[in-house]
């Protein structure tokens, strides 16, 4: 019996065993698999993660152009309202217009001393104060021939006054808008003329520099006007002539009318880069270039200059002028074209005693006190020790 049952058991034994190796076997044959595929799986991931972030740092990217393209646009968006909002601006403000034709709060240069010329190497130079109205003080600078340079040192107002009625001839300078009378380039003219043999005496108008008061058409040929009869009261038989420059033409037509219908006109008149009118001279600026073409240009910006009662209307003015007229103008001017000093010249009427018109060039607004005529006939003049009246051949300018 123990012997029959002996090779049952065997062969259960030998079956365990080969179901135990055959599951061992299973197990690790599952096992391989699960690492083959997460050997795979991990394989499989490598490369998208590259790829997912460099998908991320284009949308990145992509993300800071539309930002910066967005912020491009408002920028043009707000140019564009600021550029169609100006004209409405100025035609519901016509004082911004007059503002930004007298730049008279342009003070250039900065942090001087007007009441002291003598800063800006005018050390034969007297500074007045007149006052032409009520609450209207203009500053004013008197600077004698330089042959007297020596004699003026120390000298008070009323030795500068009296001098007036030395047998030196004088000229008033009516300067153009922005800046004030100590302006560098006027300051180099005041030296040459004054080397020439003339006094000089220019003022800051109305609302300029350190003078008191609002600056308007009137007004500043009112303290014109004023200046002059301040110098006839203390000049004698000596000649008096009168130059404008730029803006300062306009000033000075104006009182040169007046005088003439007054009969009592000066010895003559300088006009240094004259226009025509203040609405062709508007339109005709650099700064107008933008708006030129505009619908509406003249509505917008050249009639809310004559409702503020701004003409500085040179081409009428000369009509009515009977002394002599120098006329000086660049072809180059970059602010004033030379054909409104053109079309000045060609409106004088043909029984006023004129010079011909005086062209140049000067390199884009040279001054004129760099001519090389003007500097060697300031030599002769001051060698001689007298002045005589302007002469054609001042032909070049500057505005600044």
């Amino acid at each position: 019996m123990r012997k029959r049952l002996e090779p049952v058991a065997l062969e259960r034994e030998r079956c365990a065993a080969s179901g135990s190796s055959s599951s061992g076997a299973a197990a690790a044959a599952l096992d391989a698999d699960c690492r083959l595929k997460q050997n795979l799986r991990l394989a499989g991931k490598g490369p998208a993660e590259p790829r997912r972030a460099a998908d991320a740092g284009m949308q990145r990217a992509l993300g800071r152009r539309k930002g910066l393209w967005f912020r491009l646009r408002k920028i043009l968006l707000f140019v564009l309202g600021l550029y169609f909002a100006i004209p409405f601006l100025i035609k519901l403000c016509p004082g911004i217009q007059a503002k930004l034709i007298f730049l008279n709060f342009v003070r250039v240069p900065y942090f001087i001393d007007l009441k002291k010329p003598q800063d800006q190497g005018l050390n034969h130079t007297c500074n007045y104060y007149l006052q032409p109205e009520e609450d209207v003080t203009i500053g004013v600078w008197h600077t004698v021939p330089t042959v007297w340079w020596k004699n003026a040192q120390g000298k008070d107002q009323m030795w500068y006054e009296d001098a007036l009625a030395s047998s030196h001839p004088i000229i008033l300078y009516l300067h153009g808008n922005a800046g004030t009378r100590g302006g560098d380039h006027r300051v180099e003219l005041y030296k040459v003329l004054s080397s020439l043999g003339y006094h000089v005496v220019t003022f800051d108008y109305r609302g300029w520099g350190d003078s008191v008061g609002t600056p308007s058409e009137r007004g500043m040929t009112y303290d014109a006007l004023h200046v002059f009869d301040w110098i006839k009261a203390r000049s004698g038989d000596n000649p008096v002539y009168i130059w404008g420059h730029s803006l300062g033409t306009g000033v000075a037509t104006n009182l040169v009318r007046r005088l003439c219908e007054r009969e009592t006109p000066p010895d003559a008149l300088i006009l240094e880069s004259p226009f025509t009118n203040i609405r062709e001279e508007a339109k005709s600026h650099p700064f107008s270039a933008i708006y030129r073409y505009f619908p509406g240009f003249d509505w917008f910006f050249l009639d809310p200059i004559t409702s503020s009662g701004i003409k500085f209307a040179n081409d009428e003015n000369v009509k009515h002028i009977s002394c002599s007229l120098l006329i000086l103008h660049a072809e180059d001017d970059p602010v004033v074209p030379f054909q409104l000093g053109r079309k000045v010249g060609v409106l004088v009427q043909a029984g006023v005693q004129h010079s011909p018109l005086g062209t140049g060039r000067c390199g884009g607004g040279s001054c004129c006190w760099q001519g090389p005529l003007l500097g060697r006939e300031g030599q002769e003049q001051s060698a001689a020790g007298s002045g005589q009246g302007p002469d054609a051949t001042h032909k070049r300018t500057r505005e600044k």
